[in-house]
């Protein structure tokens, strides 16, 4: 009896541990029923602009995560290699990086800059995730945030889906919108596999350690899923009693 629970408090080997991250992937956004719509071409213009909307504070948000982690790790190699998700989203000189990308996404779905930029369309549940997210980034050591990250063990799966399917189903979105998602294609494979090693690396040496891991994946997905929620609540028509739900007034 003793030799089985030792048993199951012996860390799993690298290879398990890992595929433990990767089972992750069931509870991923691509299975929210927004994005499932949105994949079958079921969702209205106005639904997707909402979401491109919505989605844009996760995007100004990515950078200042990584900024987080960058200003709580001492290791230098692990910044000179964590740097350039920033230059990826924020752009280096004259190249176009992944926010000023979602913007031109925003204008393939017909909205204007302003519409994008000035956040009055974001609702306050993802307002609410977003800020969740950058602040746990902030306040855990960075080796909790890296392995927060690992959401992109999955993104390439979902970034691919955009591209084979909405040309085909959204054929009035201007092509040159789909730019942000051909980006991160490259990018997210790249990034897996830096932050997959410090995870493995620095969670690996414990059961516990590793339960920990899959933890702090398993709140990224929460961010995720409650981000899908607020956009699907705000996009689709609700009604209570046969009033319409409306969007929290602003003034």
């Amino acid at each position: 009896m003793n030799a089985v629970a030792n048993n199951n408090n012996l860390p799993w080997t690298r290879e398990e541990f890992e595929e433990k991250l990767r089972t992750k992937g069931q509870g991923y956004h691509i299975h929210h029923p927004i994005h499932v719509a949105m994949y079958e071409g079921k969702l209205s213009k106005e639904q997707l602009q909402c979401w491109v909307a919505n989605r844009f504070y996760y995007q100004i948000g990515i950078p200042q995560k990584d900024a987080a982690i960058l200003s709580n790790c001492p290791d230098k190699e692990i910044r000179k290699e964590w740097i350039v998700r920033i230059t990826d989203h924020d752009g280096v000189g004259d190249a176009v990086g992944g926010i000023e990308a979602w913007i031109q996404l925003g204008q393939a779905v017909g909205l204007s800059r302003e519409d994008v930029t000035s956040l009055k369309l974001v609702s306050p549940g993802v307002k609410f995730a977003v800020d969740a997210y950058i602040n746990f980034a902030r306040q855990r050591p960075w080796q909790e945030s890296v392995c927060s990250s690992l959401t992109e063990l999955f993104a390439p799966h979902i970034h691919q889906q955009r591209i084979s399917s909405w040309p085909t189903v959204y054929p009035w979105i201007k092509e040159d919108g789909l730019v942000y998602f051909k980006k991160r294609l490259t990018e997210a494979r790249r990034d897996v596999e830096q932050g997959l090693s410090v995870t493995l690396d620095y969670f690996g040496k414990s059961r516990e350690m590793q339960q920990r891991a899959l933890d702090i994946l398993q709140f990224k997905l929460d961010v995720l899923w409650v981000i899908a929620d607020s956009i699907m609540l705000q996009c689709t028509d609700v009604t209570t009693d046969g009033v319409p739900y409306l969007r929290q007034p602003v003034y």
